[in-house]
C-alpha cells in the first residue's frame, strides 16, 4: 500500500509508496511493550468466498449475501468466529444439499460467533450462509495516520452533487474488509472468491480477478460477476463502481486495464502507460512471470489513503489523476511502481502477521527504487534510494527507532510507518549489495515460487537466501530485522609517515547496540582510486593502511549502503568539490550542495555553479536556489546557464527555479522571460512567470493572473503562495 506521507519538494509533491507515510520521529513511535503481537491462529481456513451484494446509496448500505466455505485447520472444531463489523443478520446457516439449516450464533458487533451443526474434522469442507446488511457509515471506527478512515466501504457524493463523481470502492487494509462482508480478516488467511455486484446499468464495476459474466436486468440495474480463482487474502478483495471509462492495454496476452473518470480517460495512456513495461522487469528480475489473470488500476475519489495493491485490481487516490498539463509538472510513477511490486511482495506471498508487514512494504518501496534505475539507470535509482534514506532518517533521533520486524506495538496501523517502508528497503538494498545481484535475485525467485499463494516473514527470505548463497544471514537479519535504531558514524582521517589512519567512533544513542558494518572506502591518490575493505564492529576503531601519497579525497562507504549516518570531521569546501566532481554518485553530488548551501563560501559556490548543469533536476533546482547573485563573479559565471535552463530545460521545476532566480536580480532585461513565461503550458512556469513579473511590473502580473482561464488559475494561485512564502 502505498500511504500517507507526503513529501513536499521546492515545486513538487511526492507521493511516497503504497499509502502516505506517517512521518514519525522516535519520540512518537515508542514500541508498547505490553502485548506480544502473535500471528493469529488458523482455528478453520477459509476456501472460497462468493458474495452477492447490491447497494442503497440513501441508506449508504450493502445488501449481501455470502456463502463461505471453509474446513478445520488441524484440530476438529465445531465452531467458527467471523469478523463482521456492524453488520445485521437475517439469515445464518449452514448450508446442506440444496437447503439451509439455521444455526445458533452470538454476535458483539465486532465478531459473529456461529455454532456449527456438528464437529468437523481437517478434511471436511462446510460452507456457511450469511443473508446480513453491511452499514459502514454507522460504524464506530477510527482510522490513523497511514490509513485515515476504517470504513471499509465508502459511498462517494451518494446525493448526485454536481462538485464530484457518485462511486463506491472499498478498503481493505489492514483489517477492514470485514466490515463490508463476514470473513476472517486476519493477513494469513487465503480464499478464492467470486464476487457478483447488481448496480446501476450505467455504471462500471472492478473487482479481483476475471470479469465472467455481465446480465442486464429489466429495472435498470445490470450484474457482474467476478471471479479470483486462486487463493488471496481477505484483505485484497475489492469492489469499485462508478462512471468510468477503460483504457485497455495489454501484457503477454493479459488484460492490462485503466479505470479513469471521463475528464482524464484521454490521458490514461500517459499516466499508466509505463504499466506494461514495469511487468515485464519485475517478471524478469524476479524469475516469476505476473502472476495474475489480469491487472487493472483505478482511480477513486476521496480515498483514505494513498494508493492500496488489491489483488489483480491496483485503486489509487485522486491525485494519480491528472491532465497532460498537469504531468508535465508532476507524475505518480514511484506509487504505480510501488503498487505492482506488491503483486509479487504483498499479495502473491502475503506477510503472515502485521508483525511482519516488512515482506510487503519494505519490498514495495525497494520495487520503486529498482523501476527507476532501470527506467532512468543508476543515478535516477541512487536519486530514489537516497529519498527512502532521508525519509527514514527523519523517524529516528540519535540513532534510535523502532524495530523492523516489531512483535509489541499499539495498533496495527501503526506499522504503516517509515521503519516498515523506507529503511526496510534500503536494508534490502544493503543486502543486495552483499549477496551481489546474482544471488540476491535468486534468492527472491526461490522465496515466491516456495511461498506462492501462502504467506511469509523474515525469517523465511533468510533460509531462502542461505540456501541459495551458501552463507548464514542469521546475523544480519539479527541486526537489522529484529533489533531497532541504526548506526551513527563520527569519522576522522589523519595521514603520517605514508600511512592513512581511519579512526571510526559509533556514537548513536548508548541503548542502540553497535552494529556490524561491512564497507568499502576509497582512497583518491595522485589521480587514482584505491579501495578497500573495512569491518566496523566496535563502538571504536581505528583502520591504517599504506598509500603512496596523501589522499586528495577519502571516501568512506562509496555504494551509499549504510542504513544510517556519517559524519566526517574537518571536512572542508575543498573536499565538497572534489568530491562533486571526481566522486560523483548521485549521494556525493546532493551532500556537497547541502554543504554549499549552508556554507556560502566562494569554494562552495563553485559546487553550486557545478550543480547547474547537473543530471538530476532536483540538484539543478538545489543549485539554482544555492547560487548567490550578490557575488559579481558568480553572477558572470551563472547568468548564461541560468538563462538556458529557464527557456530549455526539460524539467519545468527547473525553468520554474531558473525564472525565480533571474527575477531576483531586478535586471529589467529579464521581464519580457516573464512575460513569456506566462504564455507556457506548465503551471509552475505560468507561476513563476507572474512571481517574477512582480518584481517589474506588479500591476501587469495582477492583470496577467486575472487574465487567466479558469483552471490555469485554479492551479497557479497555490503556487503563487507558495512562491512567496519562500521569498
Amino acid at each position: 500500500m502505498n500511504k500517507h506521507f507526503l513529501k513536499l519538494s521546492f515545486f513538487s509533491i511526492v507521493l511516497l509508496g503504497c499509502q502516505n507515510i506517517a512521518a514519525q520521529t522516535a519520540d512518537q513511535s515508542k514500541e508498547d511493550l505490553s502485548t506480544y503481537r502473535v500471528t493469529a491462529q488458523k482455528v478453520n481456513d477459509l476456501i472460497h468466498t462468493k458474495l452477492e451484494v447490491s447497494f442503497d446509496y440513501g441508506k449508504k448500505y450493502l445488501y449481501g449475501k455470502e456463502w463461505v466455505t471453509l474446513k478445520p485447520h488441524f484440530y476438529e472444531t465445531e465452531t467458527l468466529t467471523l469478523d463482521a463489523k456492524g453488520m445485521d443478520f437475517k439469515e445464518i446457516a449452514i448450508v446442506d444439499g440444496k437447503k439451509n439449516t439455521p444455526l445458533k450464533y452470538t454476535y458483539d458487533g465486532e465478531q459473529l460467533f456461529i455454532t456449527l451443526d456438528k464437529k468437523y474434522k481437517s478434511t471436511e469442507k462446510y460452507t456457511i450462509f450469511i443473508d446480513y446488511t453491511s452499514k459502514p457509515d454507522e460504524l464506530k471506527v477510527k482510522g490513523s495516520a497511514a490509513i485515515t478512515d476504517a470504513k471499509g466501504l465508502y459511498f462517494i457524493n451518494p446525493e448526485g452533487k454536481a462538485d464530484k463523481p457518485i462511486q463506491i470502492w472499498t478498503q481493505g487494509e489492514s483489517e477492514s474488509s470485514s466490515a463490508w462482508f463476514p470473513t476472517i480478516d486476519k493477513p494469513n488467511q487465503k480464499t478464492t472468491d467470486e464476487i457478483i455486484m447488481t448496480v446501476d446499468a450505467k455504471y462500471v464495476t472492478l473487482s479481483n480477478g476475471k470479469l465472467t459474466s455481465q446480465k442486464t436486468n429489466n429495472d435498470g440495474t445490470r450484474t457482474d460477476t467476478w471471479k479470483m480463482d486462486v487463493p488471496h487474502a481477505p484483505y485484497l478483495f475489492m469492489m469499485a463502481v462508478g462512471d468510468f471509462k477503460i483504457y485497455k492495454d495489454s501484457y503477454k496476452g493479459k488484460e492490462v486495464n485503466y479505470y479513469l473518470e471521463p475528464k482524464y480517460a484521454p490521458y490514461a495512456k500517459q499516466i499508466f502507460g509505463k504499466t506494461p513495461d514495469m511487468m515485464a522487469f519485475y517478471g524478469k528480475i524476479l524469475g516469476v512471470e505476473y502472476p495474475w489473470v489480469k491487472y487493472s488500476q483505478i482511480v477513486a475519489r476521496d480515498y483514505v489513503s494513498g494508493a492500496m495493491e488489491n489483488t489483480s485490481a491496483t485503486l489509487h487516490g485522486e491525485h494519480v489523476q491528472k491532465t497532460e498539463r498537469e504531468l508535465l509538472d508532476d507524475n505518480q510513477e514511484s506509487t504505480i511502481a510501488h503498487e505492482l511490486f506488491h503483486q509479487w511482495f504483498g499479495d502473491y506471498v502475503t506477510a503472515e502477521s502485521w508483525s511482519n508487514l516488512t515482506m510487503n512494504e519494505s519490498f514495495a518501496t525497494f520495487g520503486e527504487v529498482l523501476w527507476h534505475g532501470h527506467d532512468a539507470g543508476q543515478d535516477a535509482e541512487d536519486r530514489s534510494r537516497y529519498e527512502k534514506l532521508q525519509n527514514y532518517l527523519r523517524s529516528q533521533k540519535n540513532g534510535i527507532s523502532p524495530i523492523l520486524a516489531r512483535f509489541y506495538y499499539k495498533e496495527r496501523d501503526d506499522m504503516f510507518d517509515n521503519i516498515s517502508y523506507s529503511k526496510g528497503s534500503i536494508i534490502l538494498y544493503a543486502l543486495k549489495n552483499q549477496m551481489g545481484d546474482e544471488a540476491f535475485f535468486k534468492s527472491l525467485e526461490l522465496y515466491l515460487k516456495t511461498n506462492a499463494y501462502k504467506t511469509g516473514e523474515p525469517h523465511q527470505l533468510r533460509l531462502t537466501m542461505e540456501e541459495v548463497s551458501g552463507k548464514d544471514w542469521l546475523p544480519y537479519f539479527n541486526q537489522w530485522y529484529y533489533k531497532g535504531g541504526n548506526p551513527i558514524l563520527d569519522v576522522n582521517y589523519r595521514y603520517a609517515d605514508g600511512k592513512v589512519t581511519i579512526s571510526v567512533n559509533q556514537t548513536q544513542d548508548s541503548s542502540v547496540e553497535p552494529f556490524s558494518l561491512p564497507l568499502k572506502v576509497d582512497f583518491y591518490v595522485n589521480g587514482t582510486k584505491i579501495t578497500k575493505d573495512i569491518l566496523i564492529d566496535k563502538k571504536e576503531q581505528s583502520f591504517s593502511f599504506e598509500l603512496p601519497a596523501k589522499p586528495t579525497f577519502i571516501d568512506l562507504d562509496p555504494d551509499k549502503i549504510l542504513v544510517g549516518e556519517i559524519i566526517v570531521n574537518r571536512k572542508t569546501a575543498a573536499d565538497y568539490l572534489f568530491q562533486y566532481k571526481n566522486a560523483p554518485s548521485y549521494y556525493n553530488r546532493i551532500e556537497a550542495l547541502k554543504f554549499s548551501a549552508k556554507d556560502k563560501s566562494a569554494e562552495s559556490q563553485q559546487i553550486a555553479l557545478a550543480g547547474l548543469t547537473d543530471q538530476q533536476d532536483d540538484l539543478r533546482v538545489m543549485s539554482i536556489r544555492g547560487i548567490d547573485l550578490r557575488d559579481n563573479q558568480v553572477k558572470d559565471a551563472a547568468l548564461k546557464t541560468l538563462l538556458d535552463i529557464a527557456k530549455n530545460d526539460k524539467k519545468t521545476n527547473a525553468r520554474a527555479a531558473a525564472i525565480l532566480k533571474l527575477a531576483s536580480t531586478g535586471d529589467a532585461s529579464y521581464k519580457a522571460l516573464m512575460q513569456e513565461s506566462i504564455k507556457d503550458q506548465s503551471y509552475y512556469v505560468i507561476a513563476a512567470g507572474i512571481s517574477g513579473l512582480t518584481k517589474y511590473a506588479p500591476e501587469e502580473a495582477d492583470k496577467a493572473l486575472a487574465a487567466l482561464d479558469a483552471d490555469t488559475k485554479d492551479h497557479v494561485a497555490p503556487l503563487l503562495k507558495r512562491f512567496n512564502n519562500q521569498k
